[in-house]
């Protein structure tokens, strides 16, 4: 489940940007009640980019942001209260590693949906029932 989060460059070091990718791997695997299954454990993935000051803007203007998107199957985080758990839970560990250095108001996050069978691993293609039998076994093994 790929994790993409983006940053003004020098916004976060080294160190708070793997604090930050690690916290936000833990609350997608908590907020899904996953944390442990070692399916889910090892597909969530990702990357983190820094765009150059003055490469990010808001409202036309260059700002310091951030920005988390997550990608995931049809039958993740399917309720709205999922959902908002994951999303204030990714800004409070996006605002925490920034100390202080970024508006809470200057991240932004986003959940885009990979359509039925539109989800890969190791080049299969998973229905959400593969999913769901893959996680399933991954937690009685």
């Amino acid at each position: 489940m790929p994790i993409t989060l983006t940053i003004t460059e020098g916004l976060l070091s080294d160190e708070a940007q793997a604090d930050a990718f690690a916290g936000l791997t833990d609350a997608l695997l908590e907020v899904s009640e996953l944390s442990g299954n070692p399916f889910m454990t090892a597909n969530v993935v990702g990357s983190i980019h820094n765009l150059p000051k003055g490469h990010v803007l808001a409202a036309g203007k260059p700002v310091d942001a951030a920005f988390v998107e997550l990608k995931l199957p049809m039958v993740a985080l399917t309720t709205p209260e999922a959902k908002r758990a994951f999303l204030g839970k990714a800004t409070d560990i996006v605002e925490k590693a920034a100390g202080g250095r970024l508006k809470r108001e200057h991240i932004w996050s986003n959940i885009i949906y990979a359509p039925e069978g539109g989800w890969g691993i190791a080049g299969e293609s998973y229905s959400n029932a593969d999913l769901g039998q893959a996680i399933a076994a991954s937690a009685a093994a």
